[in-house]
């Protein structure tokens, strides 16, 4: 797994002195399934696993499931086998969206100055809240209690000097606790984890520095920087280096822009019909064109995802003449990517369409063909938005996939960070 387990012999208290450790790291417990067991409490109690049928994915499962190794992003096979009793209920992506926008404004209630990172956490700074709230440690009980007591769920809280301490804290803090790294304790404590513990450490990585010897970050930080450097490439060794040193400079950005916005979707089996994945890629292209369009923004990059049946992840990208919001010219982007990869035969397991280089639509300068026609496709897609949100977005879509074999959303929603 790339995602790090905290092993229970890690050691959980590190003292209360909470003095300069003005980072807090939220982060929701089983955001998705908890969120379903609000809409189900006569579930509590027993393993639910969140996540499609057929190929898809777990988005999320209690602790009752994760106790028989569900963890999220397992394929759906895999976790019904490893927990067969399971209770499987279907992603609801409004129900999330609007309890993460209720959690976000709890926090923001706390502090101006919060950096939602995805749909279940964010990072606070409260230097400026302490007059009010009082110490940080107290400010993070407080997060905890608000949450529990006006939505009805759990969140993990970590305070320490830096974002990257603070995550690694709530990690180890879970389920609904809360853990404090005291300055003076933040060495000791980096130093008594695995290397994987470390951010953006995963499996490659992992095993590139085992063979050097590093399994640990106290290892790392005692390792020559120019063996890391070597190792790793100049800027991720020193990034690592200083980790494990406890040293992350990076502030709290309130209000941080979106990268990207995208969708894929893992086919129901394996296709080698490459005219019936290109309308799954219409259908992406539109979703991902409709996503900016909602949110007001122009992407200047379309870039393609492909997974074929023996896992080989392929990704393309494209860099547009002119940034769009256009589903048409998103669509066309993407088409002409697809039929540029080589899959030597193999057939396609999923496919995906991201928008990058993403900037305000209030920027946009209209065409040469929009000044001499008029806005054409481009208010047509707008007055289909308009159809869809007032009787749902299956009302109209492109024209190939009306009727279309079915396909499964892989990637769980996202609200802030879609990078």
């Amino acid at each position: 797994m790339s995602r790090w387990q905290v092993p229970a012999s890690v050691r959980r208290g590190w003292g209360d002195d909470d003095e300069g450790c003005t980072i807090l790291h939220v982060d929701m417990d089983a955001f998705f399934a908890s969120v379903e067991l609000l809409r189900r409490p006569d579930l509590r109690g027993r393993p639910v696993i969140v996540g499609g049928d057929g190929r898809s994915v777990v988005l999320a499962a209690t602790y009752e499931a994760r106790a028989f190794g569900v963890h999220s992003a397992m394929p759906m096979s895999a976790a019904r086998r490893l927990c067969p009793q399971a209770v499987v209920i279907p992603p609801e992506r409004r129900a999330y969206t609007e309890a993460s926008r209720r959690v976000m404004e709890i926090l923001a209630d706390v502090t101006a100055i919060v950096e939602q990172v995805s749909v279940d956490e964010a990072y606070l700074d409260v230097s400026g809240a302490r007059r009010r709230l009082g110490a940080p440690a107290q400010i993070g009980a407080l997060v905890r209690r608000r949450v529990r007591a006006e939505l009805g769920l759990a969140c993990s809280v970590g305070v320490a000097t830096t974002k990257s301490v603070a995550k690694l804290a709530s990690g180890m803090a879970k389920p609904d606790g809360m853990l404090v790294v005291p300055r003076d304790a933040t060495v000791r404590m980096l130093h008594s984890l695995p290397v994987e513990a470390l951010a953006g450490v995963g499996e490659a990585t992992r095993e590139r520095l085992a063979r050097w010897g590093m399994t640990t970050v106290a290892e790392v930080a005692a390792a020559d920087l120019p063996l890391l450097q070597r190792t790793l490439g100049v800027a991720a060794g020193r990034h690592l280096h200083d980790l494990a040193w406890g040293r992350d400079p990076r502030p709290v950005v309130p209000h941080r822009p979106e990268r990207s916005v995208g969708a894929e979707t893992t086919f129901d089996v394996d296709r080698t019909d490459l005219v019936w994945v290109e309308s799954r890629l219409l259908e992406l292209a539109d979703r991902t064109a409709r996503e900016l369009r909602d949110r007001d923004l122009l992407a200047r990059t379309v870039s393609v995802k492909i997974r074929t049946a023996d896992w080989q992840t392929l990704t393309r990208s494209r860099t547009l003449a002119a940034p769009t919001d256009v589903s048409q010219e998103v669509f066309a982007a993407a088409r002409e990517l697809l039929g540029g990869v080589d899959l030597a035969g193999r057939a396609v397991r999923l496919v995906g369409v991201r928008a990058e280089g993403l900037a305000p639509a209030a920027t946009r300068q209209p065409t040469l063909e929009e000044a001499v026609h008029g806005p054409g496709r481009r208010a047509a897609e707008r007055a289909m938005d308009d159809v869809r949100r007032r009787f749902g977005t299956s009302a109209l879509g492109p024209g190939s996939t009306i009727g279309g074999p079915p396909s499964r959303p892989t990637t769980a929603p996202r609200v802030a960070d879609l990078s």
